[in-house]
């Protein structure tokens, strides 16, 4: 499962309450093209955005990865 430990924050972060695009955008935005925290957690199927874009979740398999 999932190693990186930044990505696994994010992942408790958004598993403390479905937070809005806009807030996980603005708040987990980075300049730095090696931190790709948000693409990583997509791609590895941690997070999913629901509700039209409108609203970020954890999907069962990033709530595996955050009791592993």
């Amino acid at each position: 499962m999932w190693r990186n430990t930044v990505v696994l924050d994010f992942v408790e972060w958004i598993a403390r309450e479905p937070r809005l695009y806009s807030e996980v955008i603005a708040t987990w935005r980075t300049s730095c093209p090696r931190l790709t925290i948000w693409e990583d957690a997509l791609i590895d199927g941690l997070i999913k955005v629901e509700r039209a874009g409108a609203l970020v979740v954890v999907t069962p398999r990033g709530q595996q990865a955050l009791q592993a």
